[in-house]
């Protein structure tokens, strides 16, 4: 599936990945290639992906990795998923 993240600051990832795992109000959730339509508030947490898409230059010190995981801490935004593209509109 594609990733898109983006901040008010710059468009962070763009890229494939396998699963990405986001901090939603009502609890973290993961989504999979085919997941159903869903568009969903974010609140503080990581945003976790796995795989390897183009990390914008100039922001990878804001990403870790843990073993095959990416993690981004946000402070809050949204995601919409549909037709195995995942847009996070992170603070």
């Amino acid at each position: 599936m594609y990733l898109e993240i983006v901040t008010p600051e710059a468009s962070l990832v763009a890229g494939e990945v396998e699963s990405i795992t986001v901090p939603g109000v009502e609890g973290e959730f993961q989504m999979l290639n085919n997941h159903a339509p869903i568009v969903s508030v974010l609140q503080e947490g990581k945003v976790k992906f796995k795989g390897n898409p183009t990390i914008a230059e100039g922001f990878q010190k804001k990403f870790t990795k843990e073993a095959d995981t990416w993690v981004l801490h946000i402070a809050g935004g949204t995601v919409e998923c549909n037709n195995n593209r995942v847009m996070v509109l992170a603070d």
